[in-house]
């Protein structure tokens, strides 16, 4: 998809779900349909010392199949906030954000999807009870295909917004299965049941939090995408939202179908400078140093060259030392002076290199790959 072809999804409908958004994160009733509760909730009595009485089994022809789950409360913010001592951390609040702005991208998609589409007017035709007998089952296909869109939406926009607060910390979630498509807001419920069942399950700390919501929105987006592209053999109909991209600039998100979006991950690596007297190495290394970190002070804010090969740097010096590799030759002595002697010539002159514009240009293979200790060059000011 072409940027010309990228539509904006502008932020005064995204701002215009809000209000739902929030509805949903502090919460909802939901009985599951198809996955298994992983935390029970407690059941109150209805009077002191008399419990409550069992369900008993339907005696109607087909009732007995279904799901006797009794609608649970799901109170994410609750859930999410009860993980702190008695007050919200930042890393929890960013969680509560990153669901409530994801699920109202998801919302603004499912409306735009439902204009675009034709499924606003069969709404409104099905709520005057005057729709058409032979567009019943267009009009079902196009529920699922926008409960496809908005649950898709939903797992691209969270995993996009949560991956920069996401650490080492790993966990193991089974296979979405509340994975619902009669219709959007049922879709949304579903999948926000289940991540309430997992985070009651395997968050115990900040940490483990992302982690799960993390996992949970890589998951959901895997078993949607499994969903739709079996829909093209007679299920929802997406082509609408296959065949265009929309694009969220205060997020920087990309919506293209049903593909992934990549935001970065993690923060910046820290690194222990040294002088030039602090390192034990020969001094060949060390002059090479002192070259290199000259090269690293040669970049060109406005131009964006690279200097260690369009500013006449020596390519074979920087692969020799960051990725030969060979005994006796001072790289593993390098770098800590490479970055200690360019972070003093630029404090002198008040500058700081964003290194990542070298590590994320296309020709950085033509500079022996700028290792990821020189990221510990801070970037400020830049």
């Amino acid at each position: 998809m072409s940027t010309r072809d990228t539509m904006e999804l502008k932020e005064e409908t995204i701002r215009a779900q809000y209000e739902a958004a929030l509805g949903m994160v502090l919460g909802f009733d939901h009985a599951p349909r198809l996955a298994k509760p992983l935390v029970v909730a407690a059941v109150a009595e209805r009077s002191p010392g008399v419990g409550v009485r069992p369900t008993f089994r339907s005696t109607v022809p087909g009732m007995a199949t279904r799901s006797t789950a009794r609608p649970g409360g799901v109170r994410l913010a609750e859930r999410v906030e009860g993980l702190a001592d008695g007050l919200v951390t930042p890393v929890q609040a960013a969680v509560l954000n990153a669901l409530r702005r994801s699920l109202a991208i998801a919302l603004a998609m499912g409306e735009t999807f439902s204009a675009q589409s034709g499924l606003a007017e069969l709404k409104r035709a099905n709520l005057e009870g005057r729709l058409p007998e032979p567009r019943r089952g267009e009009f079902g296909e196009l529920l699922a295909g926008e409960a496809l869109v908005v649950l898709f939406t939903f797992a691209n926009a969270l995993a996009y917004l949560i991956a920069p607060h996401v650490g080492t910390s790993t966990v193991e979630l089974g296979e979405v299965e509340e994975v619902l498509t009669d219709n959007a807001p049922l879709a949304l419920q579903g999948a926000l049941w289940e991540l309430d069942q997992d985070i009651g399950a395997l968050a115990t700390d900040d940490a483990r939090l992302v982690a799960v919501v993390s996992a949970f929105a890589e998951a959901l987006m895997k078993k949607v995408q499994i969903r739709a592209e079996a829909s093209s053999s007679g299920g929802a109909r997406v082509s609408v939202f296959t065949g265009a991209s929309w694009k969220v600039e205060a997020d920087g998100l990309t919506i293209a179908g049903f593909k992934p979006a990549k935001a970065a991950k993690g923060g910046m690596i820290a690194m222990a400078f040294k002088q030039p007297h602090e390192v034990v190495g020969n001094h060949i290394a060390k002059y090479q140093s002192l070259r290199l970190a000259k090269m690293l002070m040669a970049y060109d804010f406005e131009r964006r060259l690279n200097p260690f090969a369009e500013l006449g740097g020596f390519i074979f010096t920087h692969l020799h030392l960051h990725g030969g590799w060979q005994a006796g030759h001072g790289q593993d002595h390098a770098d800590p002076d490479d970055g200690g002697i360019a972070q003093r010539l630029l404090q002198g002159g008040g500058l700081s290199v964003p290194v990542s514009e070298l590590l994320d240009r296309p020709d950085r293979q033509l500079s022996g790959q700028v290792g990821p200790e020189c990221q510990g060059v801070h970037r400020r000011g830049a």
